[in-house]
């Protein structure tokens, strides 16, 4: 039975849980716009430890969303969980976030693609098969009329993420559904990390980024 502490924090939604044997015991979750991680995170891993009767030296590993997503956001979580994996002398966990993202969907014979806010009209995004199999490479790219109509002309594609609403404003295609009020969340982590603990599929914690995909601009 592994005990994995969850740790999201790629968006504006701070979210933790406590997932035993690839189940949710506890989570804990906030979507705050101003960012407020920094002051939450660790405040939220003390409360889901005690909802769920478990104390620190009991965790068997940390699972970290790895990004892309803010850059902000993401250090703090990354940080977070190196310094729990050095504390606890515990593997570090790492999953993608628009897989996370995905796993929201519950949608059948369907393409999935998760969009998050890259800023101006731009987002982060990759495309998954309604069994969560990643089938297009995650790419930073500017969306138009015309964006992803490969899949869109094919089948039903879901689109969900705080980026989908710059795609919703140009796409009217029967074949699009666009997910409202998604955002990466703890509780989609469980099954993600306990499959990766198994398989020992660990991050070296001293020398393990975020993500960011883009360089930081100002």
């Amino acid at each position: 039975m592994a005990v994995i502490l969850c740790l999201e924090t790629a968006t504006t939604n701070c979210s933790v849980a406590v997932a035993i044997n690839g189940k949710i015991a506890a989570i804990r979750e906030e979507n705050n716009l101003k960012f407020s991680h920094a002051e939450k995170l660790h405040v939220f891993i003390s409360e889901v430890l005690a909802q769920a009767n478990i104390t620190k030296t009991e965790l068997d590993a940390i699972a970290v969303s790895k990004g892309p997503g803010s850059y902000t956001g993401l250090r703090i979580g990354v940080s977070a969980a190196k310094g729990l994996c050095f504390a606890l002398d515990v593997p570090l966990l790492s999953i993608s976030t628009l897989e996370v993202l995905a796993n929201q969907v519950k949608e059948d014979n369907c393409y999935i693609i998760p969009l998050l806010d890259a800023r101006r009209m731009e987002v982060y995004s990759a495309v998954f098969d309604d069994a969560k199999k990643q089938i297009r490479p995650i790419k930073a790219e500017i969306v138009n009329k015309d964006s992803f109509e490969d899949y869109i002309n094919e089948k039903t594609t879901v689109f969900l993420g705080d980026g989908a609403n710059k795609f919703s404003e140009l796409c009217n295609h029967k074949n699009a559904i666009f997910l409202e009020d998604k955002y990466p969340s703890a509780a989609e982590m469980a099954l993600l990390a306990e499959d990766k603990y198994k398989k020992s599929d660990t991050e070296d914690v001293a020398y393990f980024e975020p993500f960011y995909l883009k360089e930081f601009m100002l």
